[in-house]
């Protein structure tokens, strides 16, 4: 509709339309990982309205998880076959009307429903798996960059998001803490149905940094190989002969387990437990989303020039330390800002190593539906810290088991990476994971 005159306006500035593309995927990514994490401020309020303890809510929000990465692989398929527009337009309802319907609710299971299945499957469409697909197609060059901007808005959404939602629950109730969410996936709904368009070909355009004569027509451009959904199994099933996907998506299993189901989930109940209030917690989740913004874009950018085990390394080793050292920081201003500082720049930093690292193992057109498995990995750890972490406290009436866990987890993670041996600078995918292997 509007996206080729806006394409030809561009053109003629000397800009490349996908950039646009990246604006529409950052807003999606931004607004749909504020409705997750939404959430997590809004333990104690659900909690002293309803009855459920800690644990029934977890479990609802860690079923939100499994979805959110199990879509993954699946949601690939979902782009090839009706396009980034519908599947994003789709998505971004669900989680609008998720989020919407969940003031309604009066029973657990609408919770179930309205945040763990709705919410799930919603933000699961439009997850890391949407960044991958982008930044392979609609760029040639500057992908980790492009990766890097892509992740850091779910750290945007959440600066955003998390300390005016934990304004208007302290202030209004928990109700109309929903409302900036449900009218941010809406507004931006609108926005990718008028814009969004599945390849650079679309709007005569070659990929981002390619020569011209790689655009073509619609048709031209379309993937070679046919794809049904059984395609995600198959692709599972041939990565599965490699180490390097066993050793990402192992690492990626505790990635999640430590940032989404653990920090992002029960932070704020955290440190509830330790006499900070809902809004001053909300406001270090901010800081840290302040921190990551810079750390992932940077880790983007660093990993175009370095090898990316190095990265990770030192990711999952620096996240580890401040997970341990956390319990011990007295919740105080000085305590939380420099856990916030350490543990924001590399909250999501890993993800544009990882997935610069699956594209070089198993190649560009795979890429995708590898990495929603590998992300997959990550959200179904993920969904354990969001369910254990909430039974440790239920028990034990703190969280420092759980935290000493993850901890510990994220020092094996960066120990374990160096499994994978440096990729080939080029050749076939093939070759390349002949050699990873």
């Amino acid at each position: 509709m509007f996206a080729q005159p806006l394409s030809n306006w561009l053109h003629r500035r000397g800009l490349h339309f996908s950039w646009v593309i990246v604006t529409l995927t950052f807003l999606t990514a931004l607004s749909s990982s504020a409705a997750l994490g939404l959430p997590g401020a809004l333990l104690q309020p659900l909690s002293q309205e309803f009855g459920w303890d800690v644990e029934q809510i977890s479990s609802a929000l860690a079923l939100r998880f499994a979805l959110f990465g199990l879509m993954g692989p699946f949601a690939a398929i979902l782009m090839e076959r009706f396009g980034l527009r519908n599947v994003v337009v789709t998505a971004l309802t669900l989680v609008a009307a998720g989020m919407a319907l969940a003031t309604r609710m009066t029973q657990f299971w609408h919770l179930v429903l309205f945040w763990g299945i709705m919410l799930g499957i919603g933000s699961g469409l439009t997850a890391l798996v949407l960044s991958a697909v982008v930044s392979n197609r609609w760029f040639d060059s500057h992908r980790g960059l492009v990766i890097g901007l892509l992740t850091a808005s779910s750290a945007t959404g959440q600066l955003i998001f998390l300390p005016v939602g934990a304004w208007l629950v302290e202030h209004f109730g928990w109700r109309l803490a929903v409302a900036p969410v449900f009218a941010a996936c809406a507004l931006v709904a609108v926005a990718v149905y008028l814009l969004m368009r599945n390849r650079p070909s679309d709007v005569g355009l070659a990929p981002f940094g390619a020569a011209p004569a790689v655009a073509g027509t619609p048709t031209a451009a379309a993937p070679a190989m046919r794809i049904s959904f059984a395609t995600p199994f198959k692709i599972l099933a041939e990565a599965a002969q490699y180490r390097v996907f066993w050793v990402l998506a192992g690492t990626f299993f505790i990635c999640g387990l430590s940032t989404n189901g653990l920090i992002q989930t029960h932070f704020i109940s955290l440190c509830g437990d330790a006499g900070l209030g809902a809004v001053p917690a909300a406001s270090v989740l901010a800081m840290m989303g302040a921190f990551d913004l810079v750390g992932t874009i940077a880790s983007g950018w660093l990993s175009d020039r370095y090898d990316n085990r190095k990265l990770l390394f030192m990711y999952y080793g620096l996240r580890g330390l401040s997970l341990l050292w956390l319990p011990y920081s007295e919740f105080t201003l000085y305590g939380l800002s420099l856990f916030a500082m350490f543990y924001g720049l590399d909250w999501i930093a890993t993800v544009p190593p990882t997935v610069r690292l699956t594209a070089a193992t198993f190649g560009k057109e795979k890429a995708g539906m590898v990495f929603g498995w590998i992300f997959a990995a990550h959200q179904l750890g993920a969904a354990v810290a969001a369910y254990g972490a909430g039974r440790v406290r239920t028990l034990l009436l703190t969280y420092d088991p759980a935290l000493f866990a993850a901890g510990a987890a994220c020092l094996v993670a960066a120990a374990i990476i160096w499994l994978i041996r440096r990729p080939a600078p080029a050749s076939s995918a093939a070759a390349v994971a002949a050699k990873a292997a």
